[in-house]
């Protein structure tokens, strides 16, 4: 840690509480552990709420989980427990990076032999023609590292688990006295690899189609007027995508930001009606909108290295997340309370 580490609450500023929103992505989600073991780290900020989508979701839960069972300190162990036991259950995968690719340094899974048939078989067979080999892996290591018990009554925090209905395509927001192990595998629930899981008689998708994450329930329902987004997904790519490749992966992006940016631009008309007095308190107030991002970085891997959870990849993504979040502190910590740090609308729209 620098020395301009903000772990120990300045004088001068006291505890602010934000709502964290936590995008969803596979093994890239280790960016956003290392986010929230930065941000949890620092006493000048308290979480109010978590809205969370598939690794986004995960995040949340063993978070809120920990946060319940021991604080700050029990919220960064749980997170860094849980994604251990995620790179121990990988080295059974069959998924592995290719010895090239190793070679050169890169993440990326494209040539992976393991992915390849993985994608074969996805692309002939559906996951009900494929019975248990379509179960989510995750399992087993979510029912062990979440305490669901204590998220539904002793978290303190607020949390929101995103999926998708696959019969009306509406989203549903799972609440603290709803999250068990079926919301967090109903959030991730990719439909080419898992069958649609289950809740309450109601089939669900991946959430990331129809929130990704979802912003509503923080604006509505959490006390802060802080929403900190840990932006995953790269927005804008300068180069136009020319191979196969390429092209798909830069569809999976667009895919899974889009009810994102759609929501941030019903959110900027509302900010526009509220400076233009149209809307007002009590019923409508100023939120604050920041972001927390390493696009150069997240540019780089590519979308297959979202099945990577080697734990070198693992450590080195929660490495960029820790430093993400410091450089948005040394520069940002002041705006929380007082005004957005990112321009929704250069963003966004």
């Amino acid at each position: 840690m620098n020395a301009t580490s903000t772990t120990e609450k300045p004088a001068n500023r006291p505890a602010k509480r934000v709502n964290l929103a936590l995008q969803g992505g596979g093994a890239h989600g280790a960016f956003t552990w290392g986010v929230l073991d930065r941000l949890i780290e620092d006493k000048g900020i308290e979480v109010d709420s978590i809205c969370g989508t598939s690794a986004g979701a995960m995040n949340a839960a063993v978070f809120a989980s920990g946060f319940a069972a021991d604080g700050r300190e029990g919220a960064r162990r749980a997170l860094a427990a849980f994604w251990r036991r995620i790179a121990d259950a990988g080295r059974l995968s069959p998924v592995r990076r290719p010895w090239l690719e190793r070679l050169r340094g890169s993440w990326r899974m494209d040539n992976a032999p393991g992915l390849l048939v993985l994608s074969e078989l996805a692309r002939r067979f559906s996951p009900y023609q494929l019975g248990p080999f379509s179960k989510n892996p995750l399992a087993p290591v979510l029912k062990e590292m979440v305490d669901f018990d204590l998220i539904r009554y002793a978290s303190g925090i607020k949390l929101f688990v995103c999926a998708t209905n696959v019969r009306t395509g509406k989203i549903k927001v799972f609440r603290n006295d709803e999250v068990r192990l079926e919301a967090l595998l109903a959030s991730a629930c990719l439909p080419q690899l898992f069958q649609a899981v289950e809740v309450d008689g109601e089939a669900y998708w991946d959430g990331g189609y129809m929130g990704n994450p979802a912003i509503y329930p923080l604006a509505a329902e959490a006390q802060s007027r802080d929403i900190i987004i840990v932006q995953i997904d790269p927005l804008y790519r300068e180069e136009i995508p020319k191979t196969s490749k390429e092209i798909a992966d830069r569809l999976n992006e667009i895919t899974f930001n889009a009810t994102l940016m759609r929501e941030m631009r019903s959110m900027h008309f509302i900010e526009r009606l509220i400076d233009g007095g149209v809307l007002g308190p009590p019923e409508y107030q100023r939120l604050f909108f920041h972001m927390i991002e390493a696009d150069a970085m997240m540019k780089t891997l590519g979308v297959s290295s979202m099945m990577n959870v080697e734990w070198a990849f693992l450590e080195h993504l929660k490495d960029e997340g820790r430093q993400a979040a410091e450089r948005w502190l040394a520069k940002n910590a002041d705006a929380i309370g007082e005004r957005s740090s990112i321009d929704v609308a250069a963003t966004y729209l």
